[in-house]
C-alpha cells in the first residue's frame, strides 16, 4: 500500500470519528451535499499533497484508488471554488477535534515543550486586506508538543503582540491533565506560570532569566535531558514549514487559525504512518 494510501485511509478513519459519522454516502446520487467526513478528508489531502485547491483537485482525478478510499470517484468531485467555500463553513472547533484524534494515534509519554514560531500570510486576499486594514503579515503560532513521539497536542494561532506567558498558561491549562512536565525557554519565565502548572501536577521546566546568584541556582536544579527535549518544538515547526509550507493560503483571519490547526494534524498523521 503506497503512502498517500496509507495517509487517506487514515484521514478518512479519524475525519468520521470527528464529524460523528452515521454512515451518510460521501456524494450522494440525486443531489443533495456531500457527507462531512468526505470534506474533512479531501481538505487534509490537499494540505498532504501540498497544492492549491485547483491542483490538488486535478491530482485527485487521476487518482481512482484515492478516491475509493473516501468513497468517491472522479465525476464527484467538486469544483475547487466549492472546496474554498466549504472550507470557509467547517468550524475550528471540527479541526481541533480532529488534531486531539490525531494526536492520539501516537503513545504520548505526559512529557511536553511548548513554543512558538511565525508564519507568513502574504497569499490573503488583497482586496480583504483593503476592507480590513490588514497590516500583520505573519501568525503567531504557539504549539504544544510531546517530547518523544513529536505530536503536536495542542496549538494556539494569534495576530496580536501577547507576552508568552500569557499564550502558555493559556494552551497549557487546556492540556495539564495529560502532562507531568512542561519545558520552555526563558520566553516562559514568569513565576505566577509556574505557580499555577504545580497546582495543577505539572512540573515547570522553564528557566530563570539570570539577574541574581538565586536564578542560577534554580535553573541548575533543572532536570537537564528533559529540559533540553524542549527543542523538539523546533524541530516540529521546521518538518511543517519544510514539509507542508511555511505560509496560510486562507483569505480571512479565521481561515489561517483554521489551515494551521490542520497543518499540525497532518503532521500527526504523517509521523503516526512512519512510526
Amino acid at each position: 500500500m503506497s503512502k498517500i494510501s496509507r495517509f487517506t485511509s487514515k484521514v478518512v478513519q479519524l475525519a468520521k470519528n470527528a464529524v460523528g459519522e452515521r454512515g451518510e454516502v460521501a456524494a450522494p446520487e440525486g443531489g443533495g451535499g456531500f457527507a462531512e467526513y468526505a470534506v474533512v478528508s479531501l481538505h487534509c489531502l490537499r494540505v498532504y499533497l501540498e497544492k492549491s485547491y485547483r491542483e490538488a483537485l486535478d491530482l485527485l482525478s487521476e487518482m481512482p484508488q484515492i478516491l475509493g478510499e473516501i468513497g468517491l470517484n472522479a465525476a464527484d468531485l467538486p469544483d475547487h471554488s466549492t472546496l474554498v467555500k466549504w472550507f470557509d463553513r467547517i468550524k475550528t472547533a471540527l479541526w481541533r477535534v480532529l488534531l486531539r484524534l490525531s494526536a492520539q494515534l501516537h503513545d504520548t509519554s505526559g512529557h511536553a515543550a511548548i513554543d512558538a514560531t511565525f508564519f507568513d500570510r502574504e497569499n490573503a486576499s488583497k482586496h480583504y486586506c483593503r476592507r480590513t486594514n490588514y497590516r500583520v503579515q505573519t501568525l503567531k503560532a504557539t504549539a504544544l508538543v510531546d517530547t518523544e513521539s513529536q505530536a503536536i497536542l495542542d496549538v494556539h494561532c494569534t495576530t496580536e503582540k501577547r507576552h508568552d506567558t500569557q499564550l502558555g498558561w493559556q494552551v497549557a491549562l487546556r492540556n495539564a491533565a495529560d502532562l507531568a512536565s512542561l519545558a520552555a525557554d526563558k520566553g516562559y519565565d514568569w513565576m505566577d506560570l509556574r505557580e499555577k502548572l504545580r497546582e495543577e501536577g505539572v512540573r515547570p521546566l522553564i528557566k530563570h532569566r539570570e539577574f541574581r546568584p538565586i536564578d542560577h541556582a534554580h535553573n541548575a536544579r533543572i532536570d537537564g535531558p528533559r529540559y533540553r527535549q524542549r527543542a523538539m518544538c523546533e524541530t516540529v515547526f521546521s518538518t511543517i514549514k519544510r514539509t507542508l509550507g511555511d505560509a496560510v493560503r486562507a483569505r480571512t483571519w479565521y481561515g489561517e487559525f483554521r489551515e494551521l490547526v490542520l497543518m499540525c494534524a497532518v503532521h500527526n498523521i504523517k509521523q503516526s504512518l512512519k512510526q
